[in-house]
């Protein structure tokens, strides 16, 4: 028997108050905990906590206009639809194409980590194999994917746990190396830390993209800010302990500084643990990533921004099942085509763009909306700006090349059916 939901078209609401945190915090601690700490510390040395603070700031600014616009417009899409409900079709679009386009990426780049991590020499494979089970899971209904993102958290959460508690009983940690008085690193270096550090916290507005699958919108707000809370204590006891151990140059220098730390703290066989935790990282990261993606190309298809085929939910399990299988297929040609890993740095800059835009339309909101406090949406917007324009040149180049093309299918597509529409309309 189908709910009213999925008899209408929409997805089923299955989420309660404790799944969308568990969703949020699932999609926050992936895979970025376990290498943004060494580029945000070459940027800002022992400021680096001072940088995930400024970057928690933005989140919670950026999450907390999310959630009320997500209480508004319950339905799935995210900043797609809030752009599209109270900026113009035009910023929503925008919006979207910034959040697929580099999530889609980056769930390649968290396939191929995953396998780096699992079987090296074989990343391609097992990469594709990953994101067959995971599309698959995600396919039978999001109650099995809560049940994978309960296992995969709680197998990260315990790694992070392990390596915090060895950092500061083995005797390694020095709270000497954490004296803010030495190596100001400039604003400049410090907000482009945050800008990096703020990518490990895109995930936290995964419940507004998932809104249109929560049984009361009205719970939207505090599982927003609740797993947001969370995941910024977790990150800032690694990375407290990260500086405390090897120090600011010695984690600046690292490639993987969560393995450095727990190799410093207890030896070679936390080495072991941290590494099945970041491959567990990698598969929640990527489940989240998958879910997230295929409800902004639902929304975006049932307005006919993609093809409206893709727009359609499964009578049984009331998922949009051809946006998953496409994403899916998508993420599979990538990983079989392309290796990402080291050009995805315009994926924080899209976020951040997408995020920008968030705050925009909470300015929209009327006073009997539940509109936040002006200064939020208002912080928000300027620091979306701010550490976008602080990332490296790099980042922010190809970010602003990834929009222009956005902007150009856009322009395209309207003057397409400007024709088309003058020609039907014509003697």
């Amino acid at each position: 028997m189908t709910s009213p939901s999925e008899q209408r078209g929409e997805p089923a609401r299955v989420l309660g108050a404790g799944d969308a945190t568990l969703i949020g915090a699932g999609a926050m601690i992936g895979a970025g905990v376990f290498a943004v700490f060494a580029p945000a510390a070459h940027r800002a040395g022992v400021w680096l906590p001072v940088a995930m603070l400024i970057a928690a700031v933005v989140a919670y600014c950026n999450a907390t206009s999310s959630a009320r616009l997500a209480a508004r417009h319950a339905e799935s899409g995210g900043t797609y639809v809030y752009g599209r409900e109270r900026l113009g079709e035009v910023w929503g679009y925008l919006a979207g194409w910034s959040f697929v386009v580099g999530k889609v990426a980056s769930c390649a780049v968290m396939a191929l980590t995953f396998a780096a991590y699992v079987l090296p020499g074989y990343e391609r494979a097992v990469a594709v194999s990953a994101v067959v089970v995971l599309t698959a899971v995600n396919y039978v209904g999001l109650r099995r994917s809560l049940a994978v993102t309960r296992v995969l958290l709680a197998g990260v959460l315990l790694a992070l746990g392990a390596v915090v508690v060895a950092a500061w009983t083995g005797g390694g940690a020095d709270p000497a190396r954490l004296d803010l008085g030495a190596d100001w690193p400039g604003f400049f270096g410090l907000f482009g830390a945050a800008g990096m550090v703020f990518f490990a916290f895109a995930g936290y507005a995964r419940v507004s993209t998932l809104a249109g699958e929560v049984r009361d919108a009205r719970v939207i707000p505090r599982a927003v800010t609740a797993s947001l809370v969370g995941v910024l204590l977790v990150y800032l006891a690694v990375g407290v302990s990260a500086l405390a151990v090897l120090g600011p140059r010695n984690l600046a220098r690292s490639v993987a500084p969560v393995e450095d730390l727990a190799l410093a703290s207890a030896g070679p066989w936390l080495v072991w643990v941290v590494a099945v935790g970041a491959a567990m990282a990698c598969l929640g990261a990527l489940l989240s990533l998958v879910l997230g993606v295929s409800r902004t190309v639902l929304a975006m298809s049932a307005d006919g921004h993609l093809p409206r085929a893709l727009a359609s939910i499964h009578p049984r399990f009331g998922v949009p099942h051809r946006a998953e299988l496409a994403v899916g297929a998508v993420v599979v040609v990538l990983v079989l085509s392309v290796d990402l890993r080291g050009a995805i740095g315009f994926s924080a800059f899209g976020v951040l763009v997408y995020y920008a835009i968030a705050n925009a339309s909470a300015l929209r909101l009327g006073p009997e909306e539940n509109r936040p406090p002006l200064l939020v949406p208002i912080v928000g917007l300027v620091g979306c700006v701010v550490l976008a324009l602080s990332l490296p040149t790099g980042s922010v180049l190809v970010g602003a090349a990834v929009l222009a093309v956005g902007a150009g299918v856009w322009l395209g597509r309207h003057w397409w059916s400007g024709r088309a529409s003058a020609g039907l309309s014509g003697p």
